[in-house]
């Protein structure tokens, strides 16, 4: 890990928050640290063996640790960009960590839904798509005795692909050596499954935790999602918040199923 050399965020200085009009205004305030993957310049994520990629997850889960004890942060956000179109700036293998003085609105959202679904039903929903996912079989891409891959129902980009613990748990940062081994063998399976069908395509993956230092444990379920550059997000999208996908999830399960590896 290092810092990047281009923040978005400083760590220096103290959250400060002011109203303009209509308006709020705050300082960048947070982390922004570089994980590098591996220290060979030409290799990829799904090509490191299990244990190296298992250590990458560690080393999420410390930094995840070390940040939250500090008090001015309340989302760290991890995620990877590969490929110029999907938005690297650098080959070298490597992801991404931003700490966040803010939830981002698109976490805040997320949440509520989840909120929202366990009020009525009493019940997480996505552990809900994953026993559905399970039973039907059709959009799963793989899985182990602790995680689920599957191409979600409704996706909004061609061969996207969550990654999702099977047990219901609400924090990346809590998860056992057991549960980082068997991400570890699913993510890579899953990255070369992606590899084989594409080819080497560009793609971004997120880690979906919870805030820091907000309770969601009953309702929330952190998972991974990975989306593949083969679309562009254009006019309708932007106007609409509708995604056009032409490729059936069903389809697009099959054919990453189907990928010699």
């Amino acid at each position: 890990m290092v810092p990047n050399k281009f923040p978005a965020l400083q760590i220096e200085g103290e959250v400060a928050r002011e109203g303009v009009g209509l308006y709020d205004r705050m300082n960048g305030v947070g982390a922004h640290e570089v994980i590098i993957e591996s220290p060979d310049h030409k290799a990829s994520l799904g090509g490191l063996p299990e244990k190296h990629l298992e250590d990458v997850f560690w080393a999420y889960r410390d930094r995840i640790l070390d940040l939250r004890k500090d008090g001015r942060l309340r989302y760290i956000l991890i995620f990877k960009n590969h490929g110029a179109a999907a938005g690297a700036t650098l080959e070298h293998p490597h992801s991404q960590l931003i700490a966040l003085p803010i939830v981002p609105t698109n976490v805040v959202n997320e949440i509520a839904g989840c909120q929202a679904h366990y009020r009525e039903k009493e019940r997480c929903i996505y552990c809900d798509i994953i026993r559905q996912e399970i039973a039907d079989r059709s959009r799963v891409v793989g899985e182990n005795a602790e995680f689920l891959a599957i191409v979600p129902y409704a996706p909004r980009f061609p061969f996207e692909v969550w990654v999702l613990p099977k047990k219901h748990t609400s924090y990346f940062e809590e998860s056992q050596k057991f549960q980082f081994e068997a991400l570890a063998r699913l993510f890579s399976e899953t990255l070369r499954r992606l590899d084989r069908a594409l080819g080497a395509h560009p793609y971004n993956f997120i880690l979906h935790t919870s805030p820091l230092h907000e309770r969601t444990g009953e309702f929330y379920h952190w998972h991974i999602e990975i989306m593949p550059k083969l679309s562009q997000v254009a006019g309708f999208e932007w106007g609409t918040g509708f995604y056009i996908n032409p490729v059936l999830p069903e389809d697009a399960a099959a054919f990453l199923r189907d990928a010699d590896i």
